[in-house]
């Protein structure tokens, strides 16, 4: 196992009602599967009362094949998923969005002529589809992961204007980079950006993370944000790990982001580190 220069843990046992949980490269191992071990912890601290809620920049098709693994969507501390970065809350009892957030037509024409500039292309997205401006490379990378259909709009500009749940500008690193400096200076706080890969930057809604939908998810269930919890790994998560009370970062994580969480786990994404934490830890 590689060597990690930062490890923070609890001096004693946590009390938590809620656990929020990133996918890749936090709950998911490089075979994008949920070792069994940390299924076990994870069901365990559902037994326990604890809602369990995968929290994810993936549409809500793309978060089921996960559900699935855990196992315990059928249980009401297994019954709610935050697709979209946040800007989605899913019932799975229910079958329906019980919260929702989208970007203005306006902001995403103007991030999409923006990166049309520098010659890349944009995707949306609904529960099951991406809707890109055009089909290449990273489009169809997007789908093979998130195993999403592919829909290519000719009306792409027309269908932005009308608003939509967040904006996905794919593309190499280096040109990425560049326009998420443009798109953070000129929209300010009319939109949130961020690079949820170093290949994918993202146009959110204003005031919309993973952190946000967590605490409006507490507060529906009634629980106190001291015993809220969340791990994540990368800048997607950075709402998440600064708006719950017990943040936990994959020590394979961006040192960003374990520096601003209060924990850092002791093993990494592919050894069972959100199962050693919660074992240690939480049961």
């Amino acid at each position: 196992m590689a060597s990690y220069p930062l490890i923070k843990l609890p001096s004693s046992k946590v009390d938590v009602k809620i656990i929020a949980l990133d996918l890749d490269d936090t709950l998911l191992n490089h075979d994008l599967v949920i070792t069994p071990y940390t299924v076990e912890m994870l069901q365990k601290a559902a037994q326990k009362g604890i809602y369990i809620v995968p929290c994810s920049g993936r549409a809500e098709n793309g978060i089921l094949p996960f559900v699935r693994q855990l196992n315990i969507a059928g249980t009401q501390f297994g019954r709610y998923i935050i697709a979209m970065n946040g800007a989605v809350i899913f019932d799975l009892h229910e079958r329906k969005v019980i919260y929702n957030r989208t970007v203005e037509g306006d902001i995403l024409l103007y991030a999409y002529n923006e990166a049309k500039k520098m010659g890349l292309a944009c995707q949306t997205y609904d529960a099951s589809t991406i809707y890109p401006s055009v089909d290449n490379e990273w489009t169809r990378l997007d789908a093979d992961l998130c195993k999403l259909k592919i829909c290519v709009r000719d009306d792409f500009e027309e269908f932005l204007a009308k608003g939509q749940i967040k904006l996905v500008i794919p593309g190499e690193p280096e040109k990425v980079s560049v326009l998420q400096e443009i798109l953070k200076k000129n929209l300010g706080d009319k939109a949130v950006v961020f690079t949820s890969k170093p290949f994918f930057l993202e146009v959110m809604p204003a005031n919309c993370g993973k952190g946000e939908a967590i605490m409006i998810l507490a507060e529906k269930l009634g629980i106190d944000k001291n015993q809220t919890m969340g791990f994540g790994d990368s800048m997607n998560d950075e709402s998440m790990i600064k708006m719950v009370h017990h943040s936990v970062a994959m020590c394979n994580g961006l040192p960003y982001i374990q520096d601003i969480a209060s924990y850092v786990t002791r093993k990494d994404n592919e050894h069972d580190g959100i199962g050693d934490f919660i074992a240690e830890y939480v049961l």
